[in-house]
């Protein structure tokens, strides 16, 4: 098998153990597949790539002329090395051409791009049975390899941030690795030559992303306002938040609020508990924290956390029925706010 996982993704994109063959870059992040491909490309042909060796086709020229890329392939370089040819959008019915051209041992190696490939898809086999070739799956960011990527690109740019920014900035990013890396460099570009962030610039520069959205989804269901819950659901949507995304943050949401409440408990007041918790919570959220604070009591918020939680479970083993399964729970914990 050669389906790539884990670890060994990064280490094979770092230093591509082939140099002829097939590998199928996919997933249902574009963005991420595009990037990685890139990579790919980049490590056999050059940055930037030599022109003379690298050809680059989208699938609807190969529909159109089914010839063209068994011409590609079988006309040698003029260097007289391999060629890499990189294929975009491509489908499975590129299958049959690439068997064809990967037993006659052509002198090329193909980086195909595709969108979320199902295992039993031909293209997907092709590349996980093959000894010549590897199949690389690109998908949607987790909260820990977005605050890798951020404090990566950060680091290299030199650039200093608040201590609690960088969850702040994951939360407010989308899960498309394309838009992600907008982002960032938006913000690189605007730290200039001061080489400082903090989290005002961040929610100026990217207060249109999905951060803003989150915090009303999660501010909306805390204090049971159904009306204002959909309103922000809908537009966190839009902003191309992934919806079991939506589903983790606000079970985050509950999971601190049961923990602040404990201290409330305990004797403190929930103005100074909102003031002392890390990550820090915005100055324009303190009010409503403190008020959701009030609405629930121990018991309450366990509750929450428990159906939130079976959801967000629910969630990964059915995603088909993510979106439906995560807005049942949650607009169920707001209507249980709704009536404190």
């Amino acid at each position: 098998m050669t389906a790539l996982k884990g670890r060994d993704i990064e280490a094979f994109l770092s230093k591509p153990a082939i140099n002829q063959g097939f590998i199928l870059v996919y997933g249902p992040d574009s963005g991420l597949v595009s990037e990685n491909a890139s990579r790919l490309v980049k490590a056999f042909a050059g940055d930037p790539p030599d022109p003379e060796s690298l050809t680059t086709l989208h699938m609807t020229e190969i529909d159109a002329d089914t010839q063209r890329l068994g011409i590609e392939a079988r006309t040698p370089s003029l260097f007289g090395s391999g060629k890499t040819i990189r294929i975009r959008a491509a489908t499975n019915k590129l299958s049959a051409t690439l068997t064809e051209l990967l037993d006659e041992k052509a002198d090329a190696l193909f980086v195909v791009e595709a969108g979320d490939l199902k295992p039993s898809d031909s293209l997907r086999k092709l590349a996980e049975q093959r000894r010549d070739a590897r199949a690389v799956p690109c998908y949607a960011d987790t909260g820990q390899s977005l605050d890798k990527l951020i404090r990566e690109s950060f680091s290299a740019a030199n650039i200093t941030t608040e201590p609690d920014l960088i969850p702040f900035l994951r939360d407010m990013l989308g899960n498309d690795r394309q838009v992600t890396r907008g982002e960032i460099e938006k913000l690189i570009l605007y730290a200039g030559e001061s080489g400082s962030l903090t989290r005002d610039d961040v929610t100026a520069l990217c207060g249109d992303n999905a951060a803003l959205a989150l915090d009303a989804v999660v501010d909306a269901i805390a204090s049971g306002h159904a009306k204002n819950f959909d309103t922000a659901l809908t537009r966190a949507a839009a902003a191309g938040t992934d919806t079991q995304r939506i589903l983790a943050v606000t079970l985050n949401h509950f999971s601190r609020l049961r923990a602040m409440r404990a201290l409330i408990d305990e004797g403190a007041s929930p103005g100074d508990v909102v003031a002392r918790t890390t990550p820090r919570i915005h100055f324009s959220r303190k009010s409503a924290v403190e008020q959701q604070l009030r609405i629930w009591n121990d018991d309450a918020l366990a509750n929450a956390c428990a159906r939130l939680s079976l959801a967000v479970s629910q969630s990964r083993k059915t995603p088909a029925l993510a979106q439906a399964t995560a807005r049942q729970a949650m607009l169920a914990v707001c209507m249980a706010a709704a009536r404190r």
